[in-house]
């Protein structure tokens, strides 16, 4: 070596992502609540080989730990280390996702099965008073469930609902959106899923309201409504069905109708999601972006209103976190340490997304002619 001495490779792997680190604000091994603690020193290797698959896999692993997960991801995010470490696992992603749909027919029961039918003792320890999977309007609510109740009414609002008048629900979960409606507002309601425990929930749930449930794909409808919404369902259409999925809504509403869409929301054009994400919660799901969205809406839709309250997704996550941890004692055994590892670094992920202004929440009103003298969005 002339000399020199030469630096085995596990010290340079460690060197690189402790500067990593150190460029996002975090320490390995340091005393702060956003430091981290690495407990196996395959870590390094894992992490540059991987990204934020390997990053997301290790802590399930418990090779690292830290006191504030959500305040170390928030830190990365914000000095874009997902950019900078990609990983295999994003590479692949990304050229399946411009080889194949992955959200066609066949492909979109996925995330069904591997998040939605996961048990509704697992989601009504989290969500609250009410099953509302999204998130929740805080502009003056304190308290989770009232947050969601405020939510519900705000997209109620905003279609103007009357009595008598039929709503149709794309990707209705489990029915709370349909039961606030046609109880607080009057209306008739349709709702769709592709999730079987989803929609026997649902029925449950709506029983002696005139609301039908239906468990097919949004490309199976035929119907004529006056309203429409689609509430956290839309991040799992792909960009490649955007056009179908504007087309059945087009189609179904009435020509003086209104459509509310409420979707997370992503700051650039993509066609994928994250590999962590894709491989443990949401399969095959991609963030649409602004322009995404505006591309597959023109001649279709008149866009009246786009309302951004994207931080309050944070504390709709933070509300969440509460609960799970307030209740896995009384989970069951199914929900071992690994899938509750899991779990948390969902959560904190997502809040960390939000926090750091990454991600929106969208809520658009739209027409399909335009509302004769204007559209005045109540907030």
């Amino acid at each position: 070596m002339h000399g020199l001495v030469a630096i085995p490779r596990q010290g340079r792997l460690e060197r690189r992502v402790h500067g990593l680190l150190e460029s996002a604000g975090v320490r390995v091994n340091g005393d702060r609540p956003f430091d981290i603690q690495v407990h196996d020193q395959r870590f390094y290797r894992r992490v540059l080989a991987q990204g934020s698959l390997g990053l997301g896999e290790s802590w399930m692993d418990g090779w690292w730990t830290t006191g504030s997960l959500d305040g170390v991801l928030y830190r990365l995010l914000v000095a874009r280390l997902d950019k900078r470490v990609l990983g295999i696992g994003a590479i692949l992603d990304a050229v399946a996702a411009r080889l194949l749909n992955l959200q066609s027919p066949d492909r979109a029961g996925a995330v069904a099965e591997r998040h939605y039918d996961l048990g509704n003792d697992l989601y009504g320890a989290m969500l609250g008073k009410r099953l509302v999977y999204s998130c929740g309007y805080w502009r003056h609510a304190t308290d989770l469930d009232s947050a969601q109740e405020a939510k519900l009414d705000l997209c109620c609002r905003k279609l103007g609902l009357a009595r008598g008048m039929r709503l149709l629900d794309i990707g209705c979960g489990w029915g709370e959106m349909l039961k606030f409606a046609a109880r607080e507002y009057g209306v008739k309601g349709v709702g769709v899923t592709i999730s079987r425990e989803q929609a026997e929930y649902a029925r449950a749930l709506c029983r002696g309201l005139d609301v039908e449930i239906r468990l097919c794909d949004y490309r199976e409808l035929d119907v004529q409504v006056d309203r429409i919404v689609s509430i956290g369902m839309f991040e799992h259409v792909g960009v490649r069905n955007y056009d179908s999925f504007f087309e059945v809504a087009r189609r179904s509403l009435d020509p003086d109708g209104l459509m509310l869409l409420h979707t997370i929301g992503a700051e650039r054009s993509t066609h994928h999601t994250d590999p962590w994400i894709h491989r443990y919660i949401f399969p095959n799901s991609m963030l649409p972006s602004a322009v995404q969205i505006a591309t597959a809406s023109e001649d279709r839709f008149v866009i009246e209103d786009w309302h951004n309250f994207g931080t309050d997704y944070d504390l709709t996550l933070q509300a969440w976190r509460d609960n799970i941890e307030a209740s896995w004692h009384r989970l069951g055994e199914r929900y071992d340490e690994r899938f509750r590892r899991m779990w948390r670094f969902y959560l904190a992920a997502s809040m960390a997304l939000f926090r750091s202004r990454r991600a929106q929440l969208w809520q658009l009103v739209l027409s399909p002619h335009g509302v004769p003298g204007g559209y005045v969005a109540p907030r």
